[in-house]
């Protein structure tokens, strides 16, 4: 079950980060969604690896909110400077 709900996370975390960090990064909403569902995977391997905060335990837990959107931001972020254009 914890795989399926980081894919969810994902989905919802990617439309967030995009919300929160707008900018040229190519590939539109597709690409996002994608980069969200492994933002959201970073980010709970980041909890349960780094602060061992454990594995997602409830949807509505927010620390896997927390986890599942930082780590989406922080692809979204790696991929907005691999694709930039200099």
């Amino acid at each position: 079950m914890g795989i399926l709900t980081w894919i969810l996370f994902g989905l919802i975390a990617g439309a967030i980060a995009k919300m929160i960090m707008p900018g040229t990064q190519g590939g539109g909403w597709l690409i996002t969604i994608i980069l969200g569902i492994v933002g959201a995977f970073v980010g709970g391997a980041i909890g349960v690896y780094i602060l061992h905060w454990g594995d997602v335990e409830s949807f509505w837990n927010p620390r896997s909110w927390i986890l599942a959107i930082g780590g989406a931001l922080i692809v979204l972020w790696i991929y907005g400077m691999a694709t930039k254009k200099s």
